[in-house]
């Protein structure tokens, strides 16, 4: 059982771990090359990049982050991990936030441009790009900072796990 948990909660920090970096890539390297476009150019890609997101490796580890934190968590029920559940919960916690920034701020932002239609037929793009982008970029950098936060987090988890497998066997 040791061996379930342990791997569990390696879960938790790698699918942590992908989400965390890839709304880091997005904070550090797409977005400010956008902000370098012009108006069409950002919304168009901005809009590709909403539809092919959705895919299954992201959401494996998008939801996996939340799922096999969760289930760490219960593995981890028990006054013997109380330590190491302490950790997890956090990391459970700040997951859960990051997703609810995703669910409530970001994808109305993406659903509000997917319904702007085709870039080309947009009247204002300026408009546009200016009620999307600064917002939708602030929400990327906390859910950036949320996740980060969570992986180390759940890294203190797995160390923590570490120590109590060597002083308990």
């Amino acid at each position: 059982m040791n061996g379930i948990r342990i791997a569990t909660l390696i879960a938790a920090v790698v699918g942590t771990g992908l989400v965390a970096g890839l709304f880091y890539a997005y904070a550090i390297s797409v977005l400010p090359a956008l902000r370098q476009t012009d108006d069409r150019v950002l919304l168009d890609v901005m809009q590709r990049i909403n539809v092919v997101i959705i895919n299954p490796w992201f959401l494996i580890a998008f939801i996996g982050s939340i799922g096999f934190t969760g289930l760490a968590a219960v593995l981890h029920l028990g006054s013997e991990y109380r330590a190491v559940l302490g950790w997890i919960a956090i990391g459970l916690a700040l997951n859960v936030f990051a997703f609810a920034v995703t669910i409530a701020l970001n994808v109305p932002l993406n659903n509000m441009l997917d319904a702007a239609g085709d870039v080309n037929s947009i009247a204002d793009p300026a408009a546009l790009r200016a009620e999307y982008e600064s917002p939708w970029v602030r929400w990327n950098v906390l859910r950036a900072v949320l996740h980060t936060a969570a992986f180390t987090v759940l890294c203190g988890a797995l160390f923590v796990a570490g120590i109590r497998h060597a002083e308990h066997g």
